[in-house]
């Protein structure tokens, strides 16, 4: 999961992400990782429009955000 977030970092990817909370709840999230860290990293949470920090353990998937280009006829 790490590996993931520190790749997609590098190459300034967006990703989906299921998140549990501490309190248990599973959200989805659309996230611009800009930091990691050893056990937590910071990302923009498009979601919440403001920078957030999430714990590594808490993430329950990881998804790149793929856009298609139009073809211009």
């Amino acid at each position: 999961m790490r590996n993931q977030l520190v790749k997609s970092v590098e190459y300034s990817e967006h990703l989906d992400m299921m998140y549990m909370a501490a309190d248990g709840s599973i959200s989805k999230r659309r996230i611009n990782v800009l930091q990691v860290g050893e056990v937590s990293f910071r990302a923009y949470c498009f979601l919440r429009k403001s920078k957030r920090t999430f714990t590594i353990d808490n993430v329950l998937a990881l998804v790149p955000v793929i856009t298609k280009e139009r073809a211009v006829i």
